[in-house]
C-alpha cells in the first residue's frame, strides 16, 4: 500500500512540472541578448555588500525548484487569505529576495517583458555558485512563472531531519538521483544554519543519547555552547563548514570527521554508494564541482509555469 501511495505521490508531483520542456542555452539569443551580464552585475554587487548573498541565492532557488518546479514561486509575496511559499515555515529565513528583484529591474530595462523571474533566479544562483568560489556552467533557459505558490507545498522539501530513505523518495519524486543527493547536499557548503535546523542532534537525540553519537565529541560540545537546550535566540546557530562563504569541498572532508550539522548530512554516510560519493568528493573537488554542475543543471530543468511575470513578487 505505502508503494501504490508513493507512486501516486510522484505522479501528482511529475504532473505539475515538465523535466525541460522547451529549455534551451540560447532561448533569449535572439529577444535579449547580453541580459545575464546585467544579472551578474547586480548579484556581485550584492555580493561584496553582503557575503551572506550567494548562500541565500542557491538555497532560494533549491527550494523553488522543489516545490513546483523552477517556476519562481518562491519568490511571490502572499496575498489576502493565500500565505506564499515564502511565508511557509521552512522558507522564514530565506532572504536576499531583493536581488532578485534588482536584477529583474535591469533586465526590464534591456528587454521588457522577456526573460521570466524563474530564468533570473537560475542564473543568479549560478552566479552566487561562481562568486563564491565555485564553477561555472552554461544555464538552460527558458523557464515560465507559475501563477500558484502556497505555504502548505513547504512541506514537501526535505528536511534537514531526514534519513536517507526519505531524502531519496524526496529527490526520487524529482527524478533526481542519489548521486544527485550526495552532490547538491555539497552546496551546504555555503551559509548559515540556525539552531532549530540541528538541535536534534545535540539534546535529547534518543533514549539512550542526549547526543548524536555520529558527531565528534569537540564538534558536540561547541554546538551545545552555541545552542544550549531553551535557546530561543533568533539569530544563533551555526556556519555550514569552516569555509562558509567559499563554494568547495570542506562540507565533504568535515562530514566525514562527525562534523556535519544536520541529520540529513550525516545519513549520506549511511549507505554504500552515498558514501562512497562523499569520500570521492572529500579528496577531489574538481570530481565535486563537476558531479555539482551536473546535477544543478539536471534540477533547474524542472520547469512547470505559465508567464513571464514583470513583477516577480506577484502575476500579471
Amino acid at each position: 500500500m505505502a508503494a501504490i501511495v508513493q507512486m501516486l505521490s510522484t505522479l501528482l508531483l511529475l504532473s505539475l512540472w515538465s523535466l525541460g520542456d522547451g529549455l534551451s542555452l540560447n532561448y533569449y539569443e535572439k529577444t535579449c541578448p547580453g541580459f545575464e551580464s546585467a544579472i551578474t552585475d547586480v548579484v556581485k554587487k550584492a555580493a561584496a555588500n553582503d557575503k551572506t548573498v550567494p548562500a541565500a541565492l542557491l538555497r532560494m532557488h533549491f527550494h523553488d525548484c522543489f516545490i513546483r518546479g523552477c517556476d519562481g514561486s518562491v519568490l511571490l509575496n502572499s496575498v489576502g487569505q493565500n500565505t506564499a511559499e515564502k511565508d511557509g515555515p521552512p522558507n522564514i529565513s530565506l532572504h536576499a529576495f531583493y536581488v532578485i528583484d534588482d536584477a529583474k529591474k535591469a533586465v526590464e530595462a534591456l528587454c521588457p517583458g522577456i526573460v521570466s523571474c524563474a530564468d533570473v533566479l537560475a542564473l543568479a544562483a549560478r552566479d552566487a555558485v561562481v562568486i563564491s568560489g565555485g564553477p561555472t556552467w552554461e544555464v538552460p533557459k527558458g523557464r515560465k512563472d507559475g501563477r500558484v505558490s502556497k505555504a502548505t507545498e513547504t512541506r514537501q522539501l526535505p528536511a534537514p531531519t531526514f534519513n536517507i530513505s526519505q531524502l531519496q523518495q524526496s529527490f526520487s519524486q524529482r527524478g533526481l538521483s542519489m548521486a544527485d543527493l550526495v552532490a547538491l547536499s555539497g552546496g551546504h557548503t555555503l551559509g548559515f544554519a540556525h539552531c532549530s535546523s540541528f538541535q536534534n542532534r545535540i539534546h535529547k537525540f534518543d533514549a539512550s543519547h542526549d547526543i548524536d553519537p555520529s558527531l565528534a565529541p569537540g564538534f558536540a560540545s561547541n554546538l551545545r555552547s552555541i545552542c544550549p537546550l531553551g535557546n530561543t535566540a533568533k539569530n544563533a546557530g551555526s556556519s555550514m563548514d569552516t569555509s562558509p562563504t567559499t563554494f568547495d569541498n570542506t562540507y565533504f572532508k568535515l562530514l566525514l570527521q562527525g562534523k556535519s550539522l544536520f541529520s540529513s548530512d550525516q545519513s549520506l554516510l549511511t549507505t554504500s554508494g552515498t558514501k562512497g560519493l562523499v569520500s570521492e568528493f572529500s579528496t577531489s573537488k574538481e570530481a565535486f564541482n563537476e558531479a555539482f554542475v551536473k546535477s544543478m543543471i539536471k534540477m533547474s530543468s524542472l520547469t512547470g509555469g505559465q508567464e513571464v511575470r514583470l513583477d516577480c513578487r506577484k502575476v500579471n
